[in-house]
């Protein structure tokens, strides 16, 4: 697929399939990844495979990569085929490469990269909506403004979902639940792929 970055949702998704006993074509069809990229994650460890191990090992290795704050020649070009091309979020770009999702959209107003806001997913009105002052009804609390406690992971019971659509198997898809200070993960499959499907699984997970 030309990619090799997993999420820790993707690799949430791939311990449930292999698990399951699902075959490694399976899995990287479901993902949309290859082959090869899904069989060196299966063994980027020793012993059986673990997302939340997993991910701090390529966290460790990403860290001990040096900064990356710097636009390097490499980051750019990979900045934009993510947005350009895969359509991704500057806040799904940050969180794989691990810098801030404000230094991404800095990079775009200082035209660093090759990236307008209206090549952004949601054309920068996440962005404008973040910046938007009190007063205005929103349903929920934005990621952005949540308190830094939750940041740190130092208190129990704040969940992150997300979404995981299979790559080749048109109308699949998987939501993850990942509890911020234990990394409690519950994996759900979704009826559908669109929003509906989603608040179905949250209203299931919180009765």
């Amino acid at each position: 697929m030309g990619t090799t970055i997993l999420s820790f949702q993707h690799r949430i998704v791939i311990e449930t399939l292999h698990n399951e006993g699902r075959s490694l074509r399976y899995i990287a069809n479901y993902l949309g990844f290859s082959k090869t990229t899904i069989f060196n994650e299966l063994h980027r460890l020793n012993g059986e495979y673990q997302a939340e191990l997993a991910q701090s090992d390529c966290e460790r290795k990403v860290s001990q990569r040096g900064r990356k704050s710097s636009l390097t020649k490499n980051l750019k070009h990979l900045i934009e085929e993510k947005i350009l091309t895969q359509k991704w979020s500057p806040e799904q770009v940050a969180h794989v490469v691990g810098i801030a999702y404000k230094t991404v959209y800095n990079w775009i107003d200082q035209k660093w990269l090759d990236v307008q806001l209206s090549d952004l997913p949601d054309h920068g009105i996440r962005r404008h909506r973040a910046k938007e002052k009190r007063g205005t009804f929103s349903h929920g609390r934005s990621i952005e403004e949540r308190p830094h406690k939750i940041e740190t992971r130092q208190e129990f019971g704040h969940f992150e979902a997300d979404t995981v659509l299979s790559g080749k198997r048109k109308g699949q898809a998987v939501a993850t639940f990942v509890e911020r200070k234990s990394r409690l993960t519950i994996v759900k499959r979704l009826h559908g792929r669109d929003s509906q499907s989603m608040t179905q699984a949250v209203l299931e997970l919180a009765s």
